[in-house]
């Protein structure tokens, strides 16, 4: 079984966060240390640790993580200009809290995806 991480806490509103966006699903709070003017981190309610750990029986959630990525992109007024979603794996891919995510960044020109 996967180790609770600091983002089950948010989901149960056990610690503070500025939660944009919940459903039975999957929740959607400000990032602490934003990368953009907006920068919501959207997270599976349940703990799936990375990518890799991913299930034929996760679709629908993940389908519900991009789902609520433009519904909260709408609300956020950064739909039309477009915006940025990512999600990391392991630690060579810059992962740092091991329950899947997906940043959700915008609201300025946000460059290449990857520096040289």
């Amino acid at each position: 079984m996967a180790e609770e991480t600091i983002f089950s806490k948010i989901i149960r509103k056990e610690i503070p966060a500025d939660i944009v966006y919940q459903d039975d699903l999957v929740t959607a709070f400000r990032d602490i240390s934003p990368r953009a003017p907006t920068h919501i981190v959207i997270i599976p309610n349940n703990l799936i640790p990375t990518v890799d750990d991913v299930t034929p029986e996760d679709e629908q959630v993940l389908g519900r993580l991009f789902t609520a990525a433009s519904k909260i992109a709408r609300a956020e007024g950064i739909a039309k200009d477009g915006y940025r979603l990512i999600v990391n794996c392991r630690r060579h891919g810059g992962q740092e809290v091991y329950h899947l995510h997906m940043h959700l960044l915008g609201g300025r020109p946000l460059g290449r995806m990857v520096a040289d």
